[in-house]
Formats: structure tokens, C-alpha cells, sequence
């Protein structure tokens, strides 16, 4: 199989007139890193794999250990529309380029525990092992931004509000990125504009969480080039600006039953229409909520998203249409069971979906393990209880800022075992580094509020 895909993907090389390939993977933090090499070094790279220095790259080797090789994962072999072989006149550029996600490995042939992507296949083949496959969906939200007279001024793209249209100014321009991202491959399902001034989404096929992840990587590398055409920016970090909502990367996800082949989560006969195992996996989720957190909102700009109010939820619980709650149940059309699904609303798109993914399953497992009950769904909003309502009802809440959910992460077992020793002590030392430079800042909000009252 893999001369035949290697076959293809050079096949296609020449077709399209690609001088170069990128051999691309991420850090432990979700950045995506590139070793670019000549098409014909493509064969060497698959059969041999392709040596670079990992003492770098964030969360990876000691400087000891620096030594590692790339191994393309030739089904996401792609053409990079940005970087054509042929010009508008058809006439061939040398410039051509192609891009394929690799695995990392050890010099000893290991798969390289530091790789995300190796940790999120690790979670994946302990659910084929229990007879699943996850599927994903994530919404990653977005904001489209122009420079002001001033180099760090940075001013929403457009004043349109939720589906506006006669005054979203980035229509034109989310067309090219859901064209960039059908010549990737990924099939776009909708786009609209968001809530919030400058904002936006652009939503892809469901499908298996490796290829889902891989998906929303070459996604916001897609979205951030398309914008830099038009003279924009794209940014993913989750709260730009104070008193709008912040973005989100909600995440539909559900179990496929591969003996049964049928959706594991759907039970017409319940009135939520999940069923058991369904139940189970959102009882895990639900509480190993706070000890993920902080892979799920990785920043410490996370916790001023996820603040009582706006669209982000910060309430531990699940509903069917209450949108305050951490886990909501979508509803499904007529006869479409396989189509049952939940949707974890808390992560946002600065996070590293290997990682973001890899901790929602585990946590989901492990309430199937147990065999966990859920509490009762919440259809109440949320944000109106009081501290002694929510008291009464046993609502627990996310953690209020980095430094609290690096604490929780480091507690929870489960998460920290999904990890893998060296991800979960490298993104908790990174974590905590962060969260120190921040805590020292002195903000423009402490000099105006403070400096002439005291």
C-alpha cells in the first residue's frame, strides 16, 4: 500500500509541477513546523524517514537526544494552493509545493513519545482495542483583522453581527479559504459570520479523529495564509478584545460501534436518544473536565473567554438546549440515529487538537469503564443561579484561570496518563512558565486604575 500511495503522490507531483514537499508536524503547544525538502527526496523520506534536530522545538528533545526522523503519512499528501506549480497563464513556476503530515520518530525506530500526534494515535488504538472508533467535528471560530495607523492596533475586518451578510466584508474572503481548504481536501460544510464584530466560522466534515485533527491544523495554516493575501490577519486566540465573545472550538464527538457498525452513542428509545455507553462517556468527560482544561484552553487569554455571561461555558453540566452548559446534546433530523452526537463546548481553537482530542476520549473511556451515571441535564440557564443554587444542585465550575487548571491537570490521573510522561511534563513546565511571565506583567489596566489613587 504504501509504494502504491507513493506512486500517486509522486503521479501527482508531476501532473501539478511540485518542486517541493513540506514535511510538517507540531509541537507540544499545536505550532505547526516544517522540514521542506526537493519532491525527489519524497521516496528517501518514506522508506528511510527524514533526520532533523528536535532539541528546539518546543516540548520535544533535551539537547542530549536531539536527534529524530519525520515519516510522511502519505494519505495526507497534498498540493499547497498557495504555492502553485503553474501561474494563472499556465506557465510552470518551480515554486510548486506540497505538503504531507508526518509521524515522529526515535532514533532507535520508536514512535517518539513527545509527538502529539503519536499521543492521540495511542488513545485511538485503546479504543479499536474496546471495539470504537471516534469520530470528531470541531467549529473553530475566528477573527478576520486589519492593522490600524498603529503597528499593534489591531481593528475588526468588518461591523456584521451572527449570519449578517449585507455587512460582512469577509464573505469574499472566507470563499477563497473554503476553496483553499477543498483543494487540501477538507470538505466545508457551512460559513457564516459570528456573533462577535469580526468574526467568523467555517465548519468540515465529520469524520475519524486522527484524520479530524490533522483537518484542523492544515486549517488554521490555510485560513491564516489566505488572510495575509487579502492584507488581513487570522487569529485563533481565544479573547482579542474585552466585552465581546471570545472564540471557540466547539467539538461534536461520538463512539462508532465497529462490530456492530452502527453509532454507539444512538438509543431511539431514550429521550435524549443516548444511549448507555453514550451516557457513560459524557458522566467521564464531565468529570475529568477540570483536570483537561488546561490542554483543552491552553492560554492563559483561555480564562477570559470562559467567563459567565457569553457563549463559553464554564458550568460543569449537560442539556439538550441550553447552550450555558458545558455538554450539549445537538438535535438530529428524522431517522438519522448515526448522526447522535455530543458536543463539548468548552475548548478553544488555541489548543492542539492531537492533544485536546486524545484527553476528551480518555476521559470518555474512562467513564465507560466505570460505567459512570451522569448527573440530571440542566435546561435551566446556568448564568442565572445564584452561588447557593448552583451549591445545591452540585454544579461545579471550570477553573478560573491557567494557573489553577495547570493544578488540576497535574491531579487527574487519567489525563495526565493520556499525555504520556514526557507531553505531560513538558506542556505543564511550559504551562507554568507562561503563567509566571504573565503573573509578573504590569498591565496598562493596573497603571490606570492604580497609579494616581495610591
Amino acid at each position: 500500500m504504501a509504494n502504491k500511495d507513493l506512486a500517486a503522490a509522486l503521479k501527482l507531483a508531476e501532473e501539478k509541477n511540485l518542486g517541493f514537499v513540506s514535511l510538517q508536524f507540531t509541537d507540544i503547544v499545536g505550532q505547526v513546523k516544517s522540514v521542506q525538502v526537493p519532491m525527489h527526496q519524497l521516496e528517501e523520506a518514506v522508506e528511510h524517514g527524514k533526520w532533523f534536530d528536535g532539541s528546539s522545538i518546543e516540548g520535544f528533545a533535551r539537547i542530549a537526544e536531539s536527534d529524530m526522523f519525520l515519516v510522511p503519512d502519505l494519505a495526507t499528501f497534498a498540493p499547497i494552493p498557495w504555492e502553485p506549480g503553474f501561474d494563472g497563464d499556465g506557465k510552470e513556476t518551480p515554486t510548486g509545493a506540497a505538503r504531507v503530515i508526518c509521524d515522529v520518530f526515535t532514533p532507535n525506530g520508536d514512535p517518539f513519545p513527545g509527538d502529539p500526534r503519536w499521543v492521540l494515535r495511542r488513545q485511538l488504538e485503546r479504543a479499536k482495542k474496546l471495539g470504537y472508533v471516534l469520530n470528531t467535528g470541531p467549529e473553530l471560530e475566528f477573527f478576520l483583522l486589519r492593522r490600524g495607523d498603529h503597528e499593534v492596533e489591531a481593528l475588526p475586518h468588518d461591523a456584521a453581527g451572527y449570519f449578517d451578510l449585507s455587512s460582512d466584508l469577509g464573505t469574499v474572503v472566507r470563499k477563497e479559504m473554503m476553496n483553499d481548504l477543498e483543494a487540501f481536501g477538507i470538505k466545508v460544510e457551512t460559513a457564516h459570520h459570528e456573533v462577535a464584530t469580526g468574526q467568523h466560522e467555517i465548519d468540515f466534515e465529520y469524520a475519524d479523529a486522527l484524520r479530524t485533527a490533522d483537518n484542523a491544523v492544515t486549517f488554521k495554516t490555510t485560513l491564516k495564509a489566505v488572510a495575509a493575501r487579502k492584507g488581513l490577519y487570522a487569529t485563533f486566540m481565544p479573547k482579542p478584545f474585552f466585552g465581546i465573545n471570545g472564540s471557540g472550538m466547539h467539538t461534536h464527538q461520538s463512539l462508532w460501534d465497529i462490530k456492530k457498525g452502527k453509532n454507539a452513542f444512538a438509543d431511539a428509545s431514550d429521550p435524549y436518544g443516548l444511549s448507555s455507553v453514550a451516557r457513560s462517556y459524557i458522566a467521564g468527560v464531565l468529570e475529568h473536565a477540570r483536570g483537561m482544561i488546561a490542554v483543552l484552553a491552553p492560554l492563559v487569554n483561555s480564562y477570559k473567554r470562559l467567563v459567565p455571561g457569553y457563549e463559553a461555558p464554564v458550568y460543569i453540566g449537560w442539556a439538550r438546549i441550553n447552550r450555558s452548559a458545558l455538554i450539549r446534546i445537538p438535535q438530529i433530523s428524522k431517522g438519522q440515529l448515526n448522526s447522535t452526537r455530543i458536543e463539548l463546548r468548552c475548548p478553544d481553537p488555541a489548543s492542539n487538537p492531537y492533544l485536546g482530542f486524545a484527553c476528551m476520549l480518555a476521559a470518555g473511556l474512562d467513564g465507560i469503564a466505570r460505567k459512570l451515571t451522569p448527573p440530571d441535564p440542566v435546561e435551566e440557564n446556568l448564568y442565572h443561579f445564584d452561588a447557593a443554587k448552583l451549591e445545591s444542585r452540585k454544579i461545579r465550575q471550570l477553573p478560573g484561570t491557567l494557573h489553577e487548571a495547570i493544578g488540576e491537570l497535574s491531579a487527574d490521573k487519567v489525563i495526565s496518563e493520556a499525555l504520556g510522561e514526557h507531553v505531560f511534563e513538558r506542556f505543564v513546565e511550559a504551562k507554568n512558565e507562561e503563567w509566571d511571565e504573565y503573573r509578573m506583567q504590569v498591565t496598562s489596566w493596573e497603571v490606570d486604575r492604580y497609579l494616581e489613587a495610591f
